[in-house]
């Protein structure tokens, strides 16, 4: 029997909602013709949608004492994921609240490997000052941008092995989770990336470019299937209608608010 395919979220604290999950789980309803299972681990189920499984949010297992959960997201790379009762397993697509799917979801689950994520470089613009420390340069040119990424559930858990022997060279070491996750993926080969143009950023790739920006209103890149709002402003900005700047106007996004908003 074919396992059913794996949505994953995580919802904690209150800077995203039960709405903001709904939103999201209608979306790849909308986008993903495959039977598959839509699981939010949060620490508040209150106002989901009944067809949400909701799950406590897994454990990192850092030692007592120490009390930092900014790096809560490694949690997913657990063997026992959910735990017995959920019994998780197969493949799984993991997708941060804070974006909007704009087309077919299929294609993430067909490319063949174990692993894939953004390459967080494609959601930026080039940073030409950054080779000035080549060794850094090629590094941060490797992380993977943590907002989409596919894997088989239990089968990376070197990833929080790695963290846990010793938390505090990890936070020392590297900035945020993502860069420590992708030198553990990397130096076991399973290191891959999504191609460019999947999974785009509002800001960079949607809304015109400096003054442009006040000729012509935000569209969708050919190809694109996700939208990440990385950096500023902020999906909540862009819904609210914030995140103008003298030099860039945002525009009618009238195309992105029907693509966001449940039916």
């Amino acid at each position: 029997m074919t396992l059913p395919l794996l949505i994953l979220t995580m919802k904690w604290g209150t800077l995203y909602s039960s709405d903001d999950v709904n939103r999201l789980a209608e979306q790849v309803r909308r986008h993903l013709d495959r039977q598959h299972r839509f699981i939010c681990f949060t620490d508040d189920a209150s106002g989901l949608d009944p067809r949400i499984e909701a799950l406590p949010l897994p454990e990192l297992g850092l030692p007592e004492g120490h009390g930092d959960t900014r790096w809560r997201k490694l949690a997913l790379f657990r063997r026992d994921l959910g735990g017995p009762e959920a019994a998780l397993s197969g493949t799984a697509l993991f997708l941060d609240i804070d974006l909007v799917v704009v087309d077919d979801l299929g294609p993430f689950f067909d490319l063949p490997g174990d692993f894939f994520i953004i390459r967080d470089d494609d959601l930026f613009r080039a940073k030409p000052l950054r080779r000035v420390n080549p060794a850094r340069d090629r590094f941060l040119h490797s992380v993977g941008n943590s907002s989409v990424f596919r894997y088989q559930v239990g089968a990376h858990g070197y990833v929080l092995d790695a963290y846990l022997a010793d938390p505090a060279a990890a936070t020392r070491d590297y900035e945020i989770s993502q860069q420590f996750q992708s030198a553990q993926l990397a130096a076991h080969g399973h290191l891959h990336y999504w191609p460019k143009g999947w999974c785009v950023s509002f800001k960079n790739d949607c809304v015109p470019r400096n003054l442009v920006s006040y000729l012509r209103d935000p569209s969708l890149p050919e190809g694109a299937k996700i939208v990440l709002f990385a950096g500023a402003p902020k999906m909540e900005d862009v819904f609210s209608g914030r995140g103008h700047k003298w030099y860039r106007r945002i525009g009618d996004i009238g195309w992105l608010r029907k693509a966001w908003e449940n039916p």
